[in-house]
């Protein structure tokens, strides 16, 4: 045990906490300009090995239905941010049932925590809708899940989106005969 304060690190000393000293062991430093280090390196390699995209984000409202459990008039803002998220490509896979043609298969996307915090001021939520740049496909937000490296601080959000059917022309539409 050290006797005296470090100016760094604040060791507890047995005899020092009796003479009513109360010096504690604090090995995080969140002034410390390293402690997001790998956060800012884990958002630098998705930027550079992920692609663009767009988000429109959700805006909720009070109009949500309990009958059918979803939200039957959703505000979408009409203007997009640009981020940058890792997800693979996948074709659409069209399955003929009993039902009719469904879309079975999740695109995923993954996202640093702490860049899209800082570029969206909140998380991606449920029923976001996301479109890559260089696709014209709309994907819609259903599912997220927060993934984390706690022991060096990295924090992904993984999102789980499905293929949007309706266009944007069709849905104004809606909108407008339901008025």
């Amino acid at each position: 045990m050290v006797s005296k304060r470090n100016d760094k690190f604040d060791v507890e000393n047995p005899a020092e906490v009796e003479n009513g000293c109360n010096w504690t062991l604090n090995l995080f430093d969140p002034k410390n300009p390293d402690i997001n280090l790998f956060n800012e390196i884990d958002d630098e390699i998705i930027k550079l090995g992920g692609s663009q995209l767009l988000i429109y984000k959700y805006v909720q409202d009070r109009n949500y239905d309990d009958l059918y459990d979803e939200d039957r008039r959703k505000v979408i803002s009409p203007e997009p941010t640009l981020v940058h998220g890792h997800y693979t490509p996948r074709p659409i896979d069209e399955n003929l049932t009993e039902f009719g043609i469904q879309i079975e298969n999740d695109q995923i996307f993954t996202f640093n925590k702490y860049y899209i915090n800082k570029i969206l001021r909140r998380d991606v939520i449920p029923g976001d809708q996301i479109k890559p740049k260089f696709q014209n496909i709309k994907y819609e937000v259903h599912q997220v899940i927060e993934d984390s490296f706690k022991v060096y601080g990295v924090y992904h959000l993984i999102c789980y989106a499905k293929v949007m059917r309706d266009n944007d022309e069709t849905r104004r539409d809606k909108l407008d005969s339901d008025l």
